[in-house]
């Protein structure tokens, strides 16, 4: 009765095997599962049904299931060539190239002219190499190289976590944070509590100055893997590098320049991989070192955040301001024009506008360095440069020199008169300081420098060089240390 009763439960088993079948080749492979489920729970010992099954649960993409029935099916029957390729497939889908191998080569030992068997063993050796390949990278810090590796492996390993994980670890490193939290988002819908994943996802949150979010996740990835070394350090760069931003920002606020410039370097220091924040970093040391008029450092720290962040418009606006304050207009010009590209605001063309003013009013003559004074120097030191100037120059008093200097010095003289020209006339220099082009407003710009210079000194009688010009000298002796 016994032995009855086994004939009739292998029989039975036999029917479940066949309706899985019949499922498989209809792609149903849910039902499939269950009809060999059936099968194996009436006849535990038959190779072939746990083979099915794992077929089957390699198109539900169920891969480590997959694997321990096709490692069942050859602890059953070892000559079960078709359970050695299942077993080698599923380690291969995971990223286990190694023990892939040893099941390919198992396929050969039984099967030498299996043709799969010789394809699969390239493919795990492929990966190998990848892998290889992704290490030397990942500590030469060339990402794009790691990513383009597990890129490659990917294709014969799709269900490899630890891949994916890589992958998207370098994407999160090369800013690229929306791929690479679409590849650990992935991972974790599969398994929640997948350490690397977390970590992924705190990285991403992390390089995005996103820190209190990021703490959360790297806490949480340390939850699921005490051990885990990398959600550890970035957890601690995380809280170190909010900590010392937060305390540069409060010495800004209270006016302490020095320290908070101080804290900022510091803070440039923890963790260069954060770009982001490392941006922000930099732009706000260029705001501390232009109050401390350190013009050109501000200039280079926003370069350095430009070059982090191309799209910083902050950093933009810091830096033109910093080249309108050194007076470089071109350079003030072209980052205002980007700045203005990007947002089209009536504040940044009003700031796009009087740099482009400036840059006009720089290509001029500048007729107060012509005369030596300030740009808000009254109607009496105008009229004091000018004496000095043009006595200096007259060409009378330098007669004597060689026709060469004779020349240089008849020009500044012209030049001085031209300056007081306009500075003197409140009309023409109100125009002049608006930066119009005073021979375009129709304005009489003819002049006699010698006019000017007899008109100003009380004309043809007031004033010889001719005539003494020991008293020229001392004349303009007086003028200088007046």
């Amino acid at each position: 009765h016994c032995l009855k009763g086994v004939r009739f439960h292998c029989w039975e088993a036999e029917g479940f095997k066949e309706q899985g079948n019949v499922y498989y080749v209809k792609k149903d492979y849910a039902e499939a599962f269950n009809f060999y489920t059936k099968a194996i729970d009436l006849c535990p010992k038959n190779a072939s049904y746990y083979g099915n099954r794992a077929a089957t649960l390699m198109m539900l993409s169920r891969y480590r299931e997959a694997l321990e029935d096709s490692q069942q099916a050859v602890r059953l029957d070892d000559t079960f060539m078709k359970g050695h390729m299942r077993e080698g497939k599923c380690h291969l889908l995971l990223g286990n190239a190694m023990a892939a191998t040893r099941c390919f080569q198992k396929v050969q030992e039984l099967e030498p002219e299996s043709s799969q068997a010789q394809q699969e063993l390239k493919n795990a050796e492929s990966i190998l190499e990848f892998e290889r390949l992704a290490e030397i990278s990942f500590e030469k810090r060339d990402f794009r190289m790691v990513v383009f590796c597990m890129d490659r492996a990917l294709e014969s390993a799709s269900a490899c976590h630890r891949f994916k994980v890589l992958k998207a670890e370098c994407l999160a490193l090369l800013g690229r944070y929306p791929e690479a939290q679409s590849v650990a988002s992935d991972i974790l819908r599969m398994d929640s509590t997948n350490g690397d994943a977390l970590y992924v996802r705190g990285l991403c949150l992390y390089y995005e100055d996103c820190i209190d979010k990021a703490v959360q996740f790297f806490v949480q990835a340390l939850r699921m893997a005490p051990d885990h070394e990398k959600a550890r350090l970035a957890c601690r760069n995380a809280k170190a590098l909010k900590a010392k931003k937060e305390e540069g920002n409060k010495a800004f606020k209270e006016g302490s320049f020095e320290e908070a410039y101080d804290l900022y370097s510091e803070a440039l220091t923890i963790d260069p991989n954060n770009i982001k924040t490392n941006a922000k970093l930099y732009c706000n040391r260029a705001t501390v070192g232009s109050k401390l008029n350190k013009l050109e450092q501000a200039i280079e720290d926003c370069t350095k955040a430009i070059k982090l962040d191309e799209t910083y418009i902050k950093a933009y606006l810091r830096r033109a301001q910093c080249y309108m304050d050194t007076e470089q207009y071109e350079e003030a010009v072209r980052d205002y024009e980007k700045v203005y590209q990007t947002e089209k605001t009536k504040e940044h063309k009003n700031l796009l506008k009087n740099a482009q003013l400036e840059l006009k009013k720089s290509k001029r003559k500048d007729y107060y360095k012509v005369l030596g004074v300030d740009k808000n120097a009254t109607e009496d030191e105008i009229k004091k440069a000018y004496r000095k100037r043009a006595l200096m120059h007259h060409p009378d008093r330098h007669s004597g020199a060689s026709a060469e200097v004779q020349k240089e010095e008849e020009k500044k003289f012209k030049e001085v008169g031209e300056a007081f020209t306009v500075l003197s006339d409140p009309k023409k220099k109100s125009r002049y300081d608006s930066g119009h082009d005073l021979e375009d407003d129709d304005m009489n710009m003819d002049f006699d420098a010698n006019n000017i210079f007899k008109a100003f000194f009380g004309g043809p009688g007031g004033f010889s060089f001719e005539a003494n010009s020991c008293k020229a000298d001392l004349y303009l002796l007086l003028i200088i240390i007046c």
